[in-house]
């Protein structure tokens, strides 16, 4: 299911990553959950909520990584 607000997003996101960060999963998320709509278009087995996430980590790790164990811009 998409989300609308950062609130809705899962703990593990709200907790850990910026601000900044959350619109990014969440917008990747959402563009994701449209754009695997089909299961033909994933791979494997993978649910479409699976496949929404792993991409929407992906766009996160594009701007920031991990350091010291926190999140911080590239």
């Amino acid at each position: 299911m998409p989300y609308k607000t950062k609130t809705q997003l899962p703990k593990q996101v709200r907790d850990n990553l910026p601000d900044a960060a959350q619109d990014i999963y969440k917008e990747a998320f959402n563009n994701a959950w449209e754009e695997y709509a089909d299961p033909r278009d994933r791979t494997g087995n993978a649910s479409r909520e699976e496949v929404a996430h792993k991409v929407a980590w992906s766009a996160v790790k594009n701007v920031y990584h991990k350091k010291n164990g926190e999140w911080v811009k590239k």
